[in-house]
């Protein structure tokens, strides 16, 4: 029989490889590291992740608050309003309590990834496609519903979509005005395609 997981040691754990993983790197972390810093032993480590990289993955999903267990799509917000659902998707923001450890680990977790491919896919799908996807879900149920056209390319809407979130994220990160654009790109895009506003 398998042991009983200890959610107080889970969590330590993660607190223990987090700040190991943004002092050492990726590569630079042994499991016998991060139980010596959780003060939690590796038999107990192993109850609860294979192996490093599914402690290194739910690491990234905790710092990123994604919930492993969760389906992404429970997330997706329906209002009927395509300008409102959009601007709830692109104002989404990881926790910003992990801000500073985020931008420790993103380096080694870059390196890392290049060189360990199978987790560099699995990352991407996990804590990078989500919020892509769900995009993709709501600009396809606006079709359904004839609020946008049935030719609009959705690859194209994504770019639009993302493409202004990604220019604030990469050079307005360290600006005095934090103040999100999400709400201002949504109602542009809907300028541009909507046919119709469900009430």
């Amino acid at each position: 029989m398998s042991r009983p997981r200890s959610p107080e040691a889970h969590e330590k754990v993660l607190h223990a490889a987090l700040a190991l993983f943004g002092e050492r790197g990726i590569e630079g972390t042994s499991m016998d590291s991060i139980a010596q810093a959780s003060k939690v032993s590796k038999a107990t480590i192993y109850n609860h992740w294979s192996d490093k990289e599914a402690l290194l993955l739910e690491v990234m999903l905790w710092v990123h608050g994604l919930n492993p267990e969760t389906d992404p799509q429970k997330d997706d917000p329906d209002s009927g309003s395509l300008e409102r659902d959009l601007t709830i998707v692109l104002s989404r923001r990881p926790p910003h309590k992990f801000e500073e450890a985020r931008k420790r680990i993103t380096p080694s977790l870059i390196a890392y990834s290049a060189t360990h491919h199978q987790f560099g896919e699995t990352w991407r799908h996990r804590v990078m496609e989500p919020g892509r996807h769900c995009i993709k879900r709501i600009l396809l149920r606006a079709k359904r519903r004839g609020q946008l056209p049935s030719s609009l390319n959705l690859d194209s809407s994504m770019a639009i979509l993302l493409g202004p979130m990604l220019y604030q994220h990469i050079f307005q990160r360290f600006s005095r005005s934090r103040t999100s654009i999400a709400a201002h790109v949504a109602q542009t895009f809907c300028k541009a395609f909507l046919v119709y506003s469900a009430k």
